[in-house]
């Protein structure tokens, strides 16, 4: 039976009322058992380290601490988790000999209340060997880069090349080849809800029971149960019945899961842990970056005979599962919506010291089309032509489609898609406008992207990273199973249990509505339900909510098992009405017969049948309580020895137009207009189709021009918070026209395909190529890194007008570096000054947060000190020395700190002139990096942090020197040019 579209987008969605009412449950919301411990993570503050030592002894003796467990712990009641590919790394999920990435775990507290276990952070010293970090991705291919893994000879962890069709013969035959270099940057989705999870250990019998707000693929259950040395039976994970956004970030909630599971059993009482926003920020997963040289060969008319892909894959410091994922999931698209035949590969996998990569919505479009589409505008201007006719002479134009790396795209027609939205866009009034914009000397242009979008991942396109050798000898992965069940209670409700693990998309709704038109019931007749078990429910390791996959798989085993439940009650329907099967309807919560509709049994009657009476079945039916249907397409086959594979069962299409105007004067860019197309098939439910699109540009109005995962030379991350890594809001969100044909797959039972990613993967190229269109008539073609922020975009600028005479610019900052300058007037000698500074009872008094100080030796002073730099706090221990000591006029520190929250380091001269009135000018200059947590927070609130602590060290300086005056008062500049 088909899924009735007329009445689809006019439901109320089912979910809204308990979201909006603030009763939906979350992970955070969820019951937890008496004895519960709660844990907090303290985190290496250094991309690459040696750990030589921890001393957790005062966190254990601090009350209300339960246990403290570290990575040596951790490895004796489990396993590294399993690598993306065979190579002999130890992948923990918790640091156990070198921390590789800033924020890796390397000490879990588990406590009785969270803020017990957070102070106790503070009081665990270890002891760290600096290592070289290796951080950009071209260099840690350099047989001289360091290697993270002693296990390996190098930093590459994967290299295969493909050959599909002459490539090099269409190089050869073409008159010109035109390149592209690109380097995609790293970036997150950042969802609403952070991780989060609650695990209990039964030494018992039934082992792990886990709840997580994890998305699947459940491809990675049996990676947690391996790594925690138990059968899949033994784990039970769950998820709660709401999750606050995800968009593939949480696929990376797992190695967590395996650690907290690990704590628990070890401290033998169940754990609960939530995710703060600087540890997501800091040490969750994200996109990985890319670099990419493409290389086209091309006829004279723009027509593309063969493209030659190199790339190389930043997986951070681990490859860990289910990477390499985003590299390999587009491996059938490599050609996006062009009709190319010939096509050369090359793919490397590097590991640096960045935090390791996962799923994120779009994962692997994005790298690809940025790209494919800024080749495809590079080809039109090198050989002066429209990019409206390169894209259109290159277009697929019939269907079903093999590509030239395997894969089959199921419907669609670009080519009217194309037109259809280049007339109902009305792209003739852009043209127009960025003509008029250009005749007023305003920097306009106008972009083009056309992509295409899988949906419903084949579970064997990972394994295309394997050699077919290694692939014979592992056995052969392919499919994608989906799994629904609908149940009958004893009073004929209905209830259908979904494998997807929805995060806001509507999927109760939706499926609900399919059931409710077969059974011919209201849609709140029916209930949903989406919290998953893997103890209970049916599932596949395909299950989860990835990939696009709801609409166009989870959603065809529903219609599935609703036609065959259908079927089945027909048949007891046709025996109390006297009629056949085929001439049952199912209308208005009753059954009757075709044609007779007064003559009807309600449908709570025949639902319930089976549990009351049993013997009014016919003979050779068994009872009618449950469907469960397992759908599985037979075109999603395991890669051929030619390397051929059918990545994804369906493929949307889309094509984007956009106008955007450079401000001349700050490189600000504003998107002006914004066209999207899309097909994707059968459209369900429009409300929710629209929501998915917007929700997908708006991420990626962020990747074009606003996020970037930043790290700094040593590898100290730089983007620990919205300040320094900025979301969009409404406010910078453009106006989005969105257009749709309709072209339903052939392969999925409701025709639909995917829709919840495509923008994500054509709007950051397409934003990118309307910024090159715009700076063309005075720089040509140029070469553009995103985010395309202000700064970025002055490269291509005039120059700025010279700075006033006399200005000095501040130092600059890259949001870990420090510097600063500045003096202040006290009402003391300098020699009572000098006197101060040199006894460590008054430094204790005088230094902000300080519990104690110490000096070891003449020229050394030690101190204790919690400090806190804008939404983070923390312990640390700090060391000074002193030299160039010329009493009592001035003195050079030198001082390294080091505690929860990271590291620092820095240089400071201080000098003391006396005054004519016998007072003293204190003067003082310094420099300070920092990294770990604290430098994530970034070069705003550091700034501000240092101006507070130094400002309240010299008013309690000024009082115990100077009497009873406000230092304030007294400062000729309270905190100078600190930078």
């Amino acid at each position: 039976m088909a899924f009735d579209t007329k009445t689809a987008d006019v439901e109320e969605r089912i979910e809204d009322g308990a979201l909006l009412s603030g009763s939906a449950q979350f992970i955070d919301d969820l019951p937890f058992a008496v004895g519960t411990l709660h844990a907090a993570i303290l985190r290496a503050p250094h991309a690459h380290a040696s750990i030589v030592s921890i001393d957790s002894s005062r966190a254990r003796a601090l009350p209300g601490v339960a246990a403290v467990i570290d990575g040596t712990a951790l490895a004796k009641v489990s396993e590294p988790l399993m690598v993306g590919v065979k190579i002999p790394i130890k992948c923990w999920p918790m640091a156990v000999d070198r921390a590789r990435y800033v924020g890796e775990p390397v000490v879990v507290v588990l406590a009785e209340d969270r803020y017990v276990a957070e102070d106790a952070l503070d009081l665990i010293e270890v002891n760290y060997t600096p290592l070289p970090p290796v951080i950009d991705p071209e260099a840690a291919l350099d047989m001289n880069a360091y290697v993270l893994h002693e296990e390996l000879e190098n930093n590459l962890g994967s290299e295969r090349t493909f050959r599909y069709g002459d490539p090099e013969s269409a190089r050869e035959a073409a008159p010109r080849c035109i390149a592209v270099k690109v380097r995609y940057p790293r970036n997150s989705c950042t969802p609403m809800e952070t991780y989060g999870v609650l695990a209990e250990y039964d030494p018992h019998g039934t082992g792990y029971d886990i709840q997580a707000n994890f998305q699947g693929p459940f491809s990675i259950h049996p990676v947690i149960a391996r790594a925690l040395k138990v059968p899949g039976s033994k784990l039970r994970l769950r998820t709660p019945p709401n999750s606050g956004g995800s968009f593939g970030v949480k696929q990376g909630v797992f190695p967590y899961i395996v650690l907290m599971a690990a704590c628990a059993r070890i401290a033998a009482r169940p754990v609960k842990w939530i995710e703060d926003r600087l540890e997501h920020l800091t040490a969750s997963v994200s996109a990985t970056n890319r670099v990419v040289e493409l290389q086209a060969a091309v006829e004279p008319d723009g027509r593309v005979t063969a493209l030659f892909w190199d790339q190389i894959e930043d997986v951070g410091a681990y490859l860990r599962a289910p990477e390499p994922a985003t590299l390999y999931r587009m491996h059938g698209n490599l050609c996006g919506a062009y009709d190319i035949a010939n096509l050369s590969v090359r793919n490397r996998i590097v590991m640096t010291n960045k935090t390791p990569t996962g799923l994120n919505r779009g994962f692997g479009g994005p790298q690809i089309y940025y790209a494919l589409e800024r080749l495809m505008q590079r080809i039109a201007q090198e050989l002066e032509l429209d990019p409206l006719d390169v894209i259109r002479r290159n277009l697929i134009s019939s269907f079903p489609y093999r590509t030239a790396s395997g894969t089959t795209y199921d419907s669609g027609d670009y080519v009217r898609a194309f037109d259809v939205a280049l007339n109902d866009g009305r792209y003739g009034e852009l043209l127009s406008r960025r003509d008029l914009a250009r005749a007023a000397g305003r920097i306009y242009g106008i972009g083009l992207t056309a992509a295409v979008e899988p949906s419903v991942s084949n579970m064997g396109y990972l394994s295309t990273a394997l050699t077919p050798a290694q692939r014979a000898k592992s056995g052969p992965k392919n499919g994608a199973h989906a799994a629904a069940t609908i149940s009958l209670d004893p009073v004929g409700s209905v209830t259908v249990q979904i494998d997807s693990v929805p995060q806001g998309q509507g999927h109760q709704t939706v499926a609900a509505k399919l059931v409710s038109g077969v059974l011919g019931l209201r849609s709140k007749d029916v209930r949903v339900v989406a919290e998953f078990d893997t103890a209970k429910d049916a599932w596949s390791i395909a299950a989860g909510n990835y990939s696009s996959r709801f609409a166009a798989s989870t959603l065809s085993a529903v219609q599935l098992a609703a036609d065959r439940l259908r079927h089945r009650l027909a048949r007891i329907a046709a025996g109390q009405l006297n009629g056949r099967p085929e001439d049952i309807v199912f209308a208005g919560g009753r059954v009757h017969l075709n044609g007779n509709p007064e003559a009807s049994i309600s449908f709570a009657r025949i639902a319930s049948a089976s549990h009351w009476a049993p013997g009014t079945l016919p003979d050779d039916m068994d009872p009618v309580v449950r469907e469960t249907a397992i759908w599985s397409p037979e075109e999603l086959a395991a890669p051929t020895g030619e390397d051929g594979i059918n990545s994804s069962l369906c493929h949307s299409f889309i094509f984007d137009f956009c106008g955007v105007e450079i401000d001349a004067v700050s490189g600000q860019v504003r998107v002006d207009r914004y066209v999207t197309m899309h097909d994707c098939g059968r459209v369900l439910h429009a409300g929710m189709v629209e929501g998915q699109i917007r929700g997908a540009f708006a991420q990626a109005i962020g990747a074009s021009l606003f996020e970037e995962f930043a790290y700094g030379p040593d590898g100290a991350f730089l983007a620990g918070t919205f300040a320094d890594y900025p979301v969009p809001t409404v406010l910078e969100i453009p106006t989005l026209d969105i257009l749709h044909i309709e072209t339903p797959s052939p392969l999925t039972l409701t025709g639909a395909k995917g829709v919840g990613e495509g923008n994500c993967m054509s709007t950051p190229v397409c934003v990118a190529n309307a910024v090159a269109d715009a700076l063309a008539p005075k720089c040509g073609a140029v070469d553009l890194v995103l985010p395309l922020t202000p700064a970025r975009i002055a490269e291509f600028l005039d120059a700025e007008p010279a700075a006033p005479e006399g200005y000095q610019p501040a130092a600059p900052t890259t949001g870990k570096g420090l510097t600063g300058r500045g003096r202040a007037k006290v009402s003391a000698s300098p020699q009572a000054i000098w006197d101060l500074l040199m006894d460590p009872e008054q430094l204790a008094a005088i230094i902000p947060g300080a519990h104690g100080v110490t000096q070891p030796s003449e020229d050394r002073f030690s101190a204790d000190v919690t400090l806190g730099v804008g939404p983070v706090k923390g312990r640390y221990k700090i060391d000074v020395a002193l030299s160039e000591l010329d009493p009592p006029s001035s003195a050079l520190l030198t001082g390294r700190a080091a505690g929860a929250l990271g590291m620092g380091e820095g240089t400071g001269h201080v000098s003391l002139t006396v005054l004519p009135d016998g007072g003293t000018e204190i003067a003082y200059e310094y420099e300070a990096r920092v990294g770990g947590k604290v430098a994530s927070v970034g070069g705003r609130l550091l700034d501000g942090a240092a101006r507070i602590v130094i400002g309240q060290f010299f008013t309690a300086l000024g009082r115990r020197a100077g009497g009873q005056r406000s230092l304030f008062a007294r400062l000729f500049v309270w905190i100078g040019d600190g930078k």
